[in-house]
């Protein structure tokens, strides 16, 4: 995917733009700043976070960032950086892809500030690529992120029950997806080009 074009995208209380150098120390201190991240406890909690020092992690940006790698955005809320939107490839032949997010800071949590960004995410891939559905996976612990999956109008495709271990007590794991036609079909999204911003409905 080449989207350097669309570098920026511009919500009601978001904005996303793709990673830059100067951004790298600041990406740097969110996620491996603290000692135990707050964050780390609902995004994937059962898997550690492996600790990458700031010199070898910039190094990783930068190779990403010259090949051109354009997989991840960050959430900007007045001018600071708080979090990151994500897809990765379950199995690129089949256009099957997945996405993700991190609000790093608690005090932008639940303030809406994540389903906004993950649906001017979802809609921008639909439009620069060509897949058939985006998928969501998180676990039962995460209530959050189930709610905000389906206020993206996402449905429940499948639970694996008593899969994720965390802190002695199990969890399952949880698959969303919304297909292309039911997000045109029920979403109203669209990009308004005078204010050069998204106008988002829910």
């Amino acid at each position: 995917m080449n989207n350097k074009e669309t570098a920026v995208l511009e919500g009601k209380k978001v904005i996303l733009k793709f990673i830059e150098k100067e951004d790298i120390p600041i990406l740097w201190e969110l996620i491996y700043g603290a000692e135990n991240p707050e964050w780390k406890k609902w995004d994937a909690p059962y898997f550690p976070l492996e600790r990458v020092d700031h010199k070898t992690y910039e190094a990783n940006m930068l190779k990403r960032m010259e090949a051109g790698i354009d997989d991840q955005m960050l959430i900007i809320v007045d001018n600071h950086i708080i979090g990151t939107v994500s897809y990765y490839w379950e199995h690129q032949p089949s256009n099957w892809l997945e996405i993700g997010i991190v609000i790093y800071s608690p005090t932008y949590w639940n303030g809406g500030y994540g389903t906004e960004a993950l649906q001017m995410w979802t809609n921008h891939l639909f439009e620069t690529l060509p897949i058939p559905r985006v998928g969501l996976t998180t676990w039962s612990g995460n209530k959050r992120m189930m709610k905000v999956g389906k206020k993206l109008g996402m449905k429940l495709e499948g639970r694996l029950r008593k899969c994720r271990f965390y802190n002695g007590e199990y969890y399952d794991s949880i698959r969303m997806g919304v297909l292309r036609e039911e997000w045109y079909g029920k979403r109203r999204i669209s990009y308004n080009n005078e204010k050069g911003k998204y106008d988002n409905h829910f």
